[in-house]
């Protein structure tokens, strides 16, 4: 006969319960020792009972473009008194690059990332910390207390967004940007919260000469076999930067010398290049396909289509040296009993201004297309070999604005800065009138001890 008897029990300074059982039978005596932490992850959330970072959308997409500022608020609620050796707010943006692929019995992962900026803004800072060689330190006179009383408190952030890559997502890979709050005490893990950020290039064509400069490229074609005669295109475009949304106009003179009637095809489609140790991986889908009127045989004829690029198509990205999403216009004769001649065009999609969108197509100078979209440098070619490695960011970067401008016209007024205090507390009173839209100062932030109390507790 095999039981369990219970032999003892006992706690352990540093949080643990010690269970011994004894395991009796006629033939053995064994004793079993066991080990489990408890009431350690319940003394923390007591203490930390929450950690939140959250931010102030600007418009109607919820999404953030060169020149925009991200103001938000990390709110952090204490159960009790509390000494707190850094917290913080990160704002960074990166790309990462994986997928696998089998030889054999074999299976090799190939995973690439590029860093494009890390700011970082602290409320409280040890003095023993150290960041790293990607972060910039923002609003750093802002300084609070490093022992926080029991409450809400609310610490407002702001973070220029940057000038690098739209955010994206790919069937290997993507590009995230996104706002960190993290909470680090003495002898506890830190505890951290993080929140995605939607960030799309301006769009700004107005100087670069590249992307408004006409098109043109030209095929003659010999028919063999089944089709007798040649036949001979010319395609025209007016530029090859256009905003989504916008109309394509594609002017073709068609020769067509052969004996069979020729059929003009439209096509628009997007490549996705993703690049990890030397190698690539590319997607490529169809998002237009159009055709036009049938050309008799021995007939030549001008022909004039406009393609209507979709408002949601996703803007390319040419500024990134692991991720590339780019776009083809194909323009190709269909002929029966023959391979098809084609033409194609690289072609740059960028985002509309918001409001754009529902406007008729525009085929002079497109407003809004600018060096911002693509870098510091002009349009990468359809396929460029990635570079040796992953260069580092550039770690000149240029200094940050200042850190409290007046808002934008365009930008709503923040939402205050007050948080909802906790269940069961009175909310406080809220004056009868705003005197301003802008933020409160760095300087203060708000503690919600009781209800008519809003200072913050000095030690």
């Amino acid at each position: 006969m095999v039981h369990f008897s219970y032999l003892l029990y006992f706690s352990m300074g540093w949080g643990y319960e010690v269970n011994i059982y004894r395991l009796l039978s006629s033939q053995t005596h064994l004793c079993v020792l066991r080990a489990q932490p408890v009431g350690l992850q319940t003394t923390m959330e007591s203490t930390v009972k929450k950690l939140e970072v959250t931010y102030n959308p600007i418009n109607e997409r919820n999404t953030f473009t060169n020149g925009d500022f991200i103001t938000g608020q990390v709110t952090l609620e204490m159960g009790k008194d509390c000494q707190i050796e850094s917290l913080f707010v990160k704002f960074k943006a990166k790309a990462d690059v994986t997928w696998s692929e089998t030889y054999g019995k074999t299976t090799v992962v190939y995973h690439s990332k590029e860093k494009f900026f890390t700011l970082k803004q602290y409320f409280i800072q040890s003095k023993d910390s150290k960041d790293g060689e990607y972060v910039q330190l923002v609003n750093r006179s802002s300084e609070y207390s490093s022992v926080v009383a029991p409450g809400v408190h609310v610490y407002p952030f702001q973070f220029p967004a940057q000038n690098v890559p739209s955010s994206f997502k790919g069937p290997h890979g993507k590009i995230v940007y996104s706002l960190e709050a993290c909470l680090s005490r003495s002898m506890r893990p830190d505890k951290k919260e993080s929140t995605t950020v939607t960030f799309v290039s301006k769009a700004d064509l107005s100087d670069i000469s590249a992307l408004q400069t006409p098109q043109r490229m030209s095929m003659d074609k010999k028919m063999k076999v089944f089709t007798s005669g040649s036949l001979a295109m010319e395609v025209n475009l007016e530029k090859s930067g256009f905003l989504q949304g916008e109309g394509i106009k594609v002017v073709s003179f068609i020769k067509n010398g052969s004996s069979r009637e020729i059929k003009p095809k439209y096509c628009i489609y997007r490549k996705q290049s993703f690049f990890a140790k030397g190698r690539r991986k590319v997607h490529t889908k169809e998002l237009i396909k159009e055709e036009g009127s049938p050309i008799p045989q021995k007939v030549s004829q001008t022909v004039t289509q406009v393609i209507a690029i979709p408002h949601d198509a996703e803007p390319s990205i040419l500024n990134c040296n692991i991720i590339k999403a780019e776009y083809r216009l194909k323009v190709y004769l269909d002929i029966k009993f023959a391979s098809d001649p084609a033409i194609k065009f690289d072609i740059v999609i960028l985002r509309a201004s918001q409001g754009s969108a529902g406007l008729p197509p525009s085929y002079s100078a497109a407003a809004g297309l600018g060096p911002e979209a693509f870098g510091n440098s002009a349009p990468a070619p359809w396929n460029p070999a990635p570079s040796s490695g992953n260069p580092a960011p550039s770690s000149g970067n240029p200094a940050p604005p200042a850190w409290n401008p007046t808002p934008p016209a365009w930008n709503p007024t923040p939402p205050a800065w007050n948080p909802a205090p906790p269940p069961g507390t009175q909310a406080p009173p809220q004056p009868s009138s705003v005197s301003s839209p802008l933020p409160p100062s760095y300087g203060t932030h708000q503690l919600y001890p009781s209800p008519n109390d809003f200072s913050q507790k000095k030690f």
